[in-house]
């Protein structure tokens, strides 16, 4: 395996900081919507619904064009989903209305949410957990710790853990989804402990080109995050089906609450 080990050059930190705002639209979209199929999304809402509840409400955040937050209506939940593409919040607003759904949709940056003890349950999945750098982290954490009423539950899903991502980092990948042509190439900015990868996207004779980045943090500085937050880790899993976490899994859920024993500052 080789991968790069270099920093970020200065005048690309606020790209970097901010790509997500201009990211997740157009063929972006469309291979997100095609790389999950129905029978996994139903899987991992068996897998939030036995974590979570349902009898209580639930924040999605964020929630793409929202496959957890409408399959979990389907089955009862009262369900909000937060997310800054207005492409996916049209779509999933849609969706819900058509299938008359109790799932409510919000267009809005999830470093700035602004709810105040309103959910039983919340959840980050889709590998979003790590777009930002410290202090956006620290932003998002503490609205998501907000939000939770005292001794809710939250359950995040990540791949780019430090301990599942650098054992088996590929610097090269391609695969074929749908009729996507998707490839990617990674370098790891050691400088600032980031993954920065650049996309290609081949649909219908038409290329393009985008990059994207996320921030790569250890488990143990995960939980010092959530803790800032008042939000405490009380299991790690590298399954579905509740595998405990071991280096070098592809996959890590965070399974905590909020703690009545670390109240937000």
């Amino acid at each position: 395996m080789k991968t790069a080990t270099v920093s970020a050059p200065r005048n690309q930190s606020s790209r970097i900081s901010n790509w997500f705002e201009d990211f997740f639209h157009g063929v972006a979209n469309d291979l997100w919507r095609k790389c999950v199929s129905p029978e996994q999304t139903r899987a991992e809402a068996d897998f939030l619904e036995k974590s979570l509840g349902k009898n209580g409400r639930l924040l999605d955040v964020p929630c793409g064009n929202g496959r957890h937050s409408l399959e979990l209506a389907r089955r009862g939940c009262r369900v909000t989903g937060f997310d800054l593409s207005r492409e996916f919040i049209a779509e999933a607003t849609a969706a819900a209305k058509a299938a008359n759904l109790r799932a409510e949709f919000v267009l809005g940056d999830m470093r700035r949410l602004r709810f105040e003890s309103e959910f039983d349950g919340a959840f980050c999945m889709g590998n979003s957990f790590g777009y930002f750098e410290y202090p956006d982290m620290i932003k998002f954490v503490r609205g998501l710790g907000r939000a939770l009423k005292l001794g809710g539950r939250f359950v995040i899903d990540t791949g780019c853990a430090a301990e599942s991502l650098l054992p088996t980092l590929k610097e090269r990948g391609w695969y074929q989804v749908g009729d996507i042509l998707f490839a990617i190439q990674n370098r790891y900015l050691a400088g600032i402990s980031c993954l920065e990868t650049e996309a290609t996207f081949v649909q219908n004779g038409k290329t393009e080109r985008r990059k994207f980045w996320h921030w790569v943090y250890t488990i143990g500085e995960i939980k010092r995050l959530l803790g800032q937050a008042g939000l405490a880790v009380n299991e790690l899993c590298s399954s579905l089906d509740g595998q405990p976490f071991c280096v070098g899994n592809p996959l890590l859920l965070i399974l905590g609450e909020k703690s009545p024993a670390k109240l937000i500052q």
